[in-house]
C-alpha cells in the first residue's frame, strides 16, 4: 500500500471516529436532556399528587364543588368502569383481526387493506376517535358512559392488533409444520398452538392497550363527560379521572388543584405499573424463545 493510500485511509478513518464521537456526545445530550425534563416533571407531579393524597379522603368521598375539600371516588370508579369496558370490547377484536393478518392473510389484498387500516387507525389523533363517537352515539341524544367506552375500544383495538400479528409472526413455522404433519386443522393450529405459544406476548399488547387509554381525556369529553356525583349507571354522562383533572386543574382554587395533582398520580402510578408489568411479561417471552 502507497504512502498516498495509506494517509488517504487514515483521515477517512480519523473522520469517522469523530462523526462517531460527535453522534454519541449528541445523543448523550438528549438522553440527558430528556431525562432531566422526565424526572423534574415526576418530581412535581409526585411531591404534590403524594401531599393531596395523605391529607384529602381522595377514596372516600366525591368530587367537591369548587373550592371545597372532597375525594375523587366517583371519578375513580367511572374510570374503572369506562376503561374496563373499552378493553373488555376492543381486545377481542384486536386479538381475531391480528390472528386473522398473522395467520389467514399471507399476501392477500383484504389482508394489505386491513392493515394498512389499522395503521391509520393506530396513528389517529383520539380527538377523531372521540368526534366519530359522539357523532355516532351523543349528538342528538345525550352523554353516556357507553359512547365513552367504545370511544375507548376504538384506541385499543389497533394496539393490540399490531402486537398480536407480530407476535405470531414470531413463532417459528417448524411449529406450524409439525402441527400440520400431526393432521391438526388449522382452528386447532391456532387457538391451541400458536396463539398459546404467543399468550405472553399478546397479553403484554394488552397491558399496553390498556395503559394508553387510561389517561386519554379528548374523547371523554365528547363521549361520557363527567359527573360530579357517585354514579354507575353507563347511560348517562359519568365521573372520570382525566376530566376531572382537566376540570380542576384549571379552576383558580388550590384546593381543586390538589385534586387535580392526585387525580394525575393516580393516573401515572397505574400506567407505570402496568408498563412494568408489561416490559417484564415481554421479557419472559423473549427468555422463553
Amino acid at each position: 500500500m502507497t504512502t498516498t493510500n495509506m494517509n488517504r485511509n487514515n483521515a477517512i478513518y480519523k473522520r469517522r471516529r469523530l462523526s462517531n464521537a460527535l453522534g454519541l456526545v449528541f445523543a448523550g445530550l438528549s438522553i440527558v436532556f430528556g431525562l432531566t425534563f422526565l424526572g423534574l416533571i415526576l418530581f412535581k407531579l409526585f411531591l404534590s399528587g403524594s401531599h393531596a393524597l395523605l391529607t384529602m379522603p381522595i377514596f372516600t368521598q366525591d368530587t367537591p364543588s369548587p373550592n371545597e375539600i372532597g375525594g375523587l371516588r366517583n371519578a375513580i370508579i367511572g374510570s374503572i368502569m369506562v376503561t374496563g369496558l373499552g378493553l373488555v370490547v376492543g381486545t377481542p377484536i384486536g386479538i381475531m383481526a391480528g390472528i386473522y393478518l398473522a395467520e389467514f392473510a399471507e399476501n392477500s389484498w383484504l389482508g394489505k387493506v386491513t392493515r394498512f387500516m389499522n395503521d391509520i387507525l393506530l396513528s389517529a389523533p383520539s380527538i377523531v376517535i372521540g368526534l366519530f363517537i359522539f357523532a355516532l352515539m351523543v349528538q342528538g341524544r345525550n352523554f353516556s358512559g357507553w359512547a365513552g367506552a367504545m370511544a375507548l375500544a376504538l384506541l385499543v383495538i389497533p394496539v393490540v392488533v399490531r402486537t398480536t400479528e407480530n407476535m405470531l409472526r414470531l413463532i417459528p413455522n417448524t411449529l406450524r409444520e409439525a402441527a400440520y404433519a400431526l393432521g391438526t386443522p388449522k382452528w386447532k393450529l391456532v387457538t391451541s398452538v400458536t396463539l398459546r405459544a404467543a399468550k405472553t406476548g399478546v397479553l403484554t399488547g394488552i397491558l399496553l392497550a390498556f395503559a394508553r387509554i387510561s389517561g386519554e381525556t379528548a374523547p371523554l369529553l365528547f363521549t361520557a363527560l363527567n359527573n360530579q356525583f357517585f354514579s354507575t349507571d353507563m347511560g348517562q354522562p359519568i365521573a372520570n379521572l382525566p376530566n376531572v383533572i382537566y376540570q380542576y386543574a384549571s379552576q383558580p382554587y388550590p384546593i381543586s388543584n390538589q385534586l387535580a395533582w392526585a387525580g394525575a398520580l393516580l393516573i401515572t402510578l397505574a400506567v407505570l405499573t402496568l408498563n412494568i408489568l408489561a416490559r417484564a411479561l415481554s421479557g419472559k417471552e423473549q427468555s422463553s424463545h
